[in-house]
């Protein structure tokens, strides 16, 4: 590790979950209890064990409940602020943007918050350490799943490409700077072009991840994956 101070990192957690509207009417999907513990707060105990301090938390749908429930993030061990933009939200693209002068200028952690992966956080914040100086954001990918066979991106030699046979899924794990949103201007707007036109610039990083990866998005991968975690504490 580095002997830089550790960068800070952002939470997406400002969306609804339309998928799993049975328990998200009344709650941010981040907030989803996995294995008796809401799904958020599994990464802020794996960004306060990966050396990371400040924490930004954009909130939207029912935002409340989350600022409630984790205040300033003492019991974590972290900072924590919040970027609240109201109901809708700004997406993806626009809720970073909103919170840049928080993140400040050096390379940041984000993490979807509607996402579980035990893809080591620790790696992340090195990479945004020493993130190489041709990148703008790095990517964290994983093998297609059989519900998204089409994936996102491709994987060559460290650098994620737009075009290939094989295409690898989004994690929702990555690293970006400041200078990646550059032309940018408040309001809503989504990540995927933005990440199209790095990636064909060549600035945008990237590496796999073999292990556990799931978005959370139905009830029915919400049970898988609280299967594998209740197999896992129970494994010797």
């Amino acid at each position: 590790m580095s002997d830089r101070a550790p960068p800070k990192a952002m939470i997406l957690a400002a969306g609804r979950g339309a998928r799993m509207r049975e328990l998200t009417d009344g709650l941010p999907k981040p907030m989803i209890p996995v294995a008796g513990r809401p799904l958020i707060e599994y990464h802020l105990m794996n960004l306060a064990r990966a050396g990371v301090k400040d924490v930004v938390i954009n909130l939207g749908w029912h935002g409340d409940r989350i600022r409630d429930a984790i205040g300033e993030g003492r019991r974590f061990g972290l900072h924590v602020k919040y970027s609240d933009e109201g109901w809708p939200a700004l997406e993806v693209g626009g809720g970073i943007h909103n919170a840049l002068p928080m993140l400040g200028p050096a390379p940041f952690v984000v993490i979807n918050g509607d996402v579980f992966s035990d893809f080591p956080l620790a790696r992340l914040v090195e990479r945004a350490l020493i993130l190489p100086r041709w990148a703008r954001a790095h990517l964290v990918l994983v093998r297609s799943p059989d519900y998204y066979p089409a994936g996102d991106f491709t994987l060559e030699g460290g650098r994620v490409g737009n075009e290939g046979a094989v295409r690898h899924t989004f994690t929702g794990l990555s690293v970006h700077t400041p200078e990646f949103f550059a032309g940018c201007t408040p309001g809503h707007f989504p990540m995927l072009p933005l990440w199209r036109a790095a990636v064909a610039r060549g600035e945008v990083a990237g590496e796999m991840h073999g292990g556990q990866w799931s978005d959370v998005g139905t009830p029915e991968r919400l049970s898988q994956l609280e299967s594998w975690l209740a197999t896992k504490r129970a494994a010797p």
